[in-house]
């Protein structure tokens, strides 16, 4: 009788599943918000109850692992979407290197005045530009101590609390631990990474090596399933990234997140 090989009965993929944060109170009035502890607004936790854990729910993905940052909005978004998938057991790591880029002193500002005041050229360069840093936060802001102050960055090393980040600095920060996780991955682990807009864009490099120009135009819209496969043979990506869910919601919430918005 032929032998039989156990890799015959190994599973030859694994996925990776992306997912931004549902919307916090600072997103629903459209103000920055970066290392402000922000908690999910009512909306948010709705996005997260009718549009994340269907689209994952639907899709049969389960999970081994959740990574999250040590800001409330992405572990409260992670803990809702274990819960009502029936998997509250499942470990989450959270990290403080996976915390959303820190706008510095637009931090609490709103978008629309900042606009008014410095041109919509000038805000769409903090927001989306490469290398452009915002002006670093200073005690003059109402958010200052709250954030120097807060003892979830406990574990941010002396001499790394940022003031301010471009996305640039935001995808090095991130690199470590996608790093961490790429290993996971290719050991078979599913993991679930709950985390937040400009995060998820430096993954989005990571993984698809795409251009520093390509990047700043990727838009992830709030609690929308980015699904990854990965060929564990070869390490590459098989096919594109799929996005889950209702593909003209997808379309109309990439589009606001896009917009500097009222």
């Amino acid at each position: 009788m032929r032998e039989i090989q156990a890799s015959q009965f190994m599973t030859k993929t694994n996925r990776l599943v992306i997912l931004r944060h549902g919307e916090s109170d600072f997103n629903i009035e459209n103000k920055f918000c970066g290392w402000h502890d922000a908690p999910l607004s009512e909306f948010g936790v709705q996005e997260a109850l009718t549009v994340a854990i269907p689209a994952l729910a639907q899709s049969e993905l389960e999970f081994d692992v959740v990574y999250s940052s040590v800001l409330s909005r992405s572990r409260q978004t992670a803990e809702l979407i274990l819960s009502k998938l029936n998997c509250a057991y499942v470990p989450i790591k959270e990290d403080w290197r996976l915390c959303e880029r820190h706008y510095g002193n637009l931090t609490g500002c709103r978008k629309r005045m900042v606009a008014d005041r410095y041109g919509e050229e000038q805000v769409q360069a903090w927001r989306r530009g490469y290398d452009c840093v915002p002006p670093p936060i200073d005690e003059k802001n109402r958010y200052f101590y709250t954030i120097c102050s807060n003892p979830i960055f406990d574990d941010v090393p002396r001499g790394e609390f940022p003031l301010a980040e471009s996305l640039h600095m935001c995808v090095d920060r991130v690199k470590p631990v996608w790093k961490e996780v790429r290993r996971e991955v290719f050991q078979g682990t599913r993991v679930l990474m709950c985390v937040h807009g400009t995060v998820a864009r430096a993954l989005v490099q990571h993984i698809e090596g795409i251009s520093n120009e390509a990047i700043e135009k990727v838009n992830i819209p709030n609690c929308v399933p980015r699904v990854y496969e990965f060929d564990l043979k070869t390490g590459g990506l098989v096919g594109a990234a799929i996005n889950l869910g209702d593909q003209e919601y997808i379309r109309r919430k990439t589009a606001q997140v896009a917009a500097i918005g009222d």
